[in-house]
């Protein structure tokens, strides 16, 4: 029977190479590879006397760097497909699919943020990036956090949705208990089309109905690598006194849907104050977790908006 998110695909890939960024897959050691959307210009063709005929990359991109960091519900352009056409004019714009997201893998056994990020940093740079801005939302703000703690030198700022540092024992136990699961595997995890609606429900402030035919065929595209994720998730969690606050050079953009159910409104403030003098707060109304696909429009202006503070405060130095 046909997949139809997964004939999809092509064409949410034919949309992202008309936007200007193209697929490349990124060996970062023996073992780990992990694929890249990179702008289109840093791709050279070889000359037609190469003996590689394999497209390379150029040493670095030509205008400011964008990182998207995706969550765990979908991989890299499928979080992103309504980000991307908003800031390819201006920026070069980078979709990694984490480490067992999309065609990610490694056979090392560290599955913590820390290890992602170390992934993230070791592919951006062999793509010739020095520094760059980074987006991350939920389990992709974890490892941004992470990203901008272990390689400051790399990222110039950040903006973060639906997302925390780190995922405590409280933070975690008081989050499932109010949203009704047992675990971060029930929640993020669905086997089944009635678990993937909860996942959908608590996601989205908007409540949108799909076919049940949709439902399953994207749990049977999105939802691979099933053990590693559990595992991932499982790496996520730190006891609280493990818990720390790193002291970042860098700005950071909390963007936040107002009606965020997991991640709720009061906990960007919280970590706003926590974060200090560098941290700004800004809220999406009728947007929930989701809410760069909720609201797209609005998102891409704000967004936009710190892009070009962050640019213009470095132009004016």
């Amino acid at each position: 029977m046909v997949n139809f998110v997964a004939m999809q695909k092509p064409l949410l890939h034919g949309l992202m190479k008309r936007a200007g960024i193209r697929l490349h897959t990124v060996e970062i050691e023996p073992g780990t590879v992990m694929n890249f959307w990179v702008p289109r210009e840093t791709i050279r063709k070889p000359d037609k006397e190469a003996k590689n005929k394999d497209e390379t990359l150029l040493v670095k991109p030509t205008k400011p760097a964008v990182v998207l960091i995706h969550g765990f519900a979908a991989e890299g352009i499928v979080t992103w497909q309504f980000q991307v056409g908003a800031l390819t004019k201006k920026y070069a714009v980078y979709i990694p699919d984490l480490i067992f997201f999309g065609e990610s893998v490694t056979d090392k056994s560290d599955r913590s943020p820390a290890f992602q990020a170390e992934c993230l940093v070791k592919g951006l740079r062999k793509l010739g990036v020095e520094m760059c801005t980074v987006v991350g939302f939920s389990y992709g703000g974890m490892v941004s956090f992470k990203m901008a703690e272990m390689y400051p030198e790399m990222v110039r700022a950040m903006v973060i949705s639906g997302s925390i540092l780190a995922m405590t024992d409280s933070i975690s136990g008081e989050t499932l208990q109010r949203l009704g699961f047992s675990s971060s595997s029930e929640l993020l995890l669905p086997t089944s089309v009635k678990g993937l609606k909860a996942l959908q429900s608590v996601a989205m402030h908007r409540k949108i109905w799909f076919p049940d035919r949709f439902h399953k065929d994207y749990l049977e595209v999105m939802f691979t690598n099933r053990k590693e994720r559990a595992e991932l998730l499982e790496a996520l969690v730190i006891s609280n006194k493990d818990a720390s606050i790193p002291n970042y050079s860098q700005r950071i953009h909390l963007l936040w849907g107002e009606k965020d159910q997991i991640f709720k409104l009061e906990l960007a403030l919280n970590m706003k104050e926590q974060l200090g003098e560098n941290a700004t707060l800004e809220g999406i109304e009728k947007a929930g977790h989701l809410t760069h696909l909720e609201r797209p429009c609005v998102y891409n202006r704000c967004l936009k908006q710190f892009l070009a503070s962050v640019h213009q405060s470095e132009a004016s130095k």
